[in-house]
């Protein structure tokens, strides 16, 4: 008996992991696709006229067991991979491209459609069924419909290739960031590094069962060496392996899979009528055009050069005092602390007390309550997929069930790096029923070791705030159709309500309700929140700077022809032009490392983070106006933007919340860059 594909009779319909074999999941995949295929069959072979109800809304319900069967399964193959579930990836990704291909390129069902579609304004449909309708024919139309029968099968090996190359590309990331570790030996290489940081680096030569101390790729090992290490030859060293995964003369290379991916999305995109891979995917973005995102890119850019510009000034006088004549990236984070010591005089290592994880997670869950009435109670009845995962019932303040929370913080060999939200279960209403999520984030954080709790640097509890704000929009979901429901939105959208939940780390008053001495209990010192909030701002301008310089990369792999590309660090290096700072470093390579876009769903979409961040300064500015745990524009926020999904348009819902339309001035005062 397959688990994956029988009823889940588990508390809350959650996933049941303990029964779960990897051998389970591709029999499960076939068997789903199968069952997809005879529903897709009742809707071509009614003998009805197409309606909404029969075709649209049908079609809107296929599949149920076979999206619950590749949530489960490529949430672990991000989270709690191996190599035997990566070859399963490989196996299942073509047939479910294919599959996916099937329905978009179906013309009996795409008839059906679109005879809904062109009667549409006769149909008395509310403004969700509108949506979807929408969604359904674009869905359609933009993915090969319309095509010959020769262009369709063109279209279907590219979307196969796609699907496999971009495996791939995760593959050897993760490959490359698990090969790699520096082992010191000596105590004076750790020099400069805070006692969590040489402890947590002892406690992972130990479970690798070697002497001395380790150092990884991973972000907490990564990141505090960076930063505080003295010795400048072992920073190069890590800083080059960072930078040059995937651009390796090895097996997990990925220049090749770079170039590959660009050209088939080109091609595709030509394919389907559009001019680049931009073209076609950013018509359904708040932007719509790449002339929009590279002249928002490149307003923002002029703004911020000077700032970042001024910025390196003073780093590249502060690593004279050690006489460096010129400043390396390996230098940047280490010199960077320093001149915040010396400017506000206080460090990171300062703050970590008094953001002990689980006070964190419940400050977070306390600001949620205020704002939003939501409770959070950690359960242990329900499966996990590793011990380290964290679940939580989440009710409202009148006890309606409203979701299930997966909270899993640390870096394990078979996660990847960085941290993202995603869910298991999406919200719908069907037959009088709310059907509530299943929402997850996931992280790499600072671990416990053998004399501390996790203490979170304050970089990591913003990590932490961005991912929970994501979590809320999944959570309070509460529209009747999946594909519209929670974090399904415009890309250049979703990153509003996790942006601007960052904002209460830096308010007092958030901050008194969880920034508390992991020893003494004693609350952060007033004047540690006013450093906080004056160094917000500390190489604002190199900052943005940085992330204006992936999403033009990001724009000129995907919204240019990348047929004549033959050398990927010469053509990332012309796009970096603008925006460099630091000298070129020849064994290192973003591209080849850059998961974002190829291998994520951020391609032609990086820039949505700081499109985003407009969206979320200017949102913040209505809120803090009025007090930032105004419970009526909470509410406001909480009914327009976290719980209308993909619903209603996104600029629509941003202007009922805020009664006009966004403009960067709130950004740039908060930046400091005016």
């Amino acid at each position: 008996m397959n688990p994956l594909l029988e009823d889940f009779k588990t508390l809350y319909n959650t996933a049941p992991f303990k029964s779960i074999k990897n051998s389970d999941f591709e029999p499960a995949f076939k068997e789903g696709i199968s069952l997809a295929k005879k529903e897709i069959d009742a809707i071509t072979e009614n003998k009805e006229n197409p309606t909404f109800e029969n075709t649209i809304e049908a079609l809107e319900f296929t599949g149920g067991k076979l999206d619950r069967i590749s949530s489960i399964f490529f949430n672990l193959n991000s989270a709690e991979t191996n190599e035997e579930i990566q070859k399963i990836a490989q196996i299942v990704s073509p047939l479910l491209s294919e599959f996916s291909n099937d329905i978009r390129l179906n013309e009996k069902l795409f008839q059906r459609v679109k005879a809904v579609y062109e009667q549409r304004n006769d149909l008395d449909l509310n403004e969700e069924q509108l949506m979807l309708l929408e969604k359904k024919y674009k869905g359609f139309s933009r993915n090969g419909a319309n095509l010959n029968e020769e262009d369709k099968n063109k279209l279907r090996e590219i979307d196969k290739q796609l699907s496999q190359l971009s495996l791939k590309f995760g593959e050897n990331v993760l490959a490359e960031t698990n090969t790699f570790e520096m082992h010191l030996t000596k105590e004076e290489d750790l020099a400069g590094l805070p006692d969590g940081a040489k402890e947590a680096a002892a406690m992972l030569a130990k479970q690798k069962g070697k002497d001395g101390w380790l150092i990884s790729l991973d972000y907490p090992s990564y990141v505090p060496f960076m930063t505080y290490a003295d010795n400048r030859e072992l920073r190069e060293k890590l800083a080059k392996a960072f930078g040059s995964k995937g651009f390796q003369q090895n097996d997990f290379n990925n220049e090749k899979n770079v170039l590959e991916i660009a050209k088939l999305r080109f091609e595709r995109a030509n394919l389907l009528g559009y001019k680049t891979h931009a073209d076609f995917v950013l018509e359904e973005r708040m932007a719509e055009n790449p002339e929009t995102v590279f002249t928002f890119l490149d307003d923002l850019l002029v703004k911020a050069k000077p700032a970042a510009e001024k910025d390196f000034k003073q780093l590249e006088e502060m690593a004279k005092e050690d006489r460096i004549s010129e400043l390396e990236k390996w230098d940047g984070a280490y010199y960077g602390e320093k001149l915040k010591t010396k400017l506000f005089n206080f460090d990171q290592e300062q703050l970590k007390p008094y953001f002990k994880l689980e006070n964190v997670l419940n400050g977070v869950f306390t600001i949620s309550n205020k704002l939003y009435d939501l409770n959070f109670e950690e359960i242990n009845d329900i499966d996990k997929y590793h011990e380290d995962v964290m679940t939580y019932k989440v009710t409202d303040n009148d006890g309606n069930f409203i979701a299930v929370f997966y909270a899993d913080f640390f870096p394990r060999e078979g996660k990847r790096g960085g941290a993202w939200m995603t869910s298991y279960k999406s919200q719908w209403k069907k037959d009088g029923e709310n059907s509530r999520p299943h929402i997850s984030i996931v992280c790499n954080f600072t671990k416990p070791t053998e004399t501390k709790p996790s203490l979170l640097t304050f970089n990591e509890v913003t990590t932490l705030f961005h991912e929970f704000g994501h979590a809320l929009h999944g959570m309070l979901a509460n529209t009747t159709y999946p594909s519209l429901s929670g974090t399904s939105v415009s890309w250049d959208f979703v990153e509003l309500p996790s942006q601007i939940f960052e904002n209460w780390c830096y308010e007092e008053e958030a901050l008194k309700l969880f920034a508390k001495h992991y020893e003494t209990d004693e609350l952060i010192p007033m004047e540690l929140v006013e450093k906080i909030k004056a160094s917000a701002n500390f190489l604002e301008g190199m900052q943005t700077v940085r992330q204006l310089s992936f999403g033009l990369l990001d724009m000129d792999w995907h919204g240019k022809n990348p047929t004549e590309i033959t050398d990927v660090k010469k053509y990332e290096s012309d796009a970096f032009k603008s925006t460099k700072l630091y000298p070129d470093v020849a064994e290192n390579c973003m591209s080849t490392a850059f998961s974002h876009i190829f291998q994520g769903g951020y391609s032609s979409g990086y820039y949505s983070y700081k499109w985003a961040e407009v969206l979320d300064a200017d949102a913040f500015a209505y809120s803090k106006e009025n007090g930032i745990f105004n419970h009526e524009i909470a509410s406001k926020f909480k009914n327009t933007v976290l719980s209308q999904g993909g619903s209603i348009k996104p600029m629509e819902l941003y202007e009922e919340f805020r009664g006009k339309k966004p403009d960067n001035t709130a950004l740039l005062k908060r930046a400091g860059l005016i």
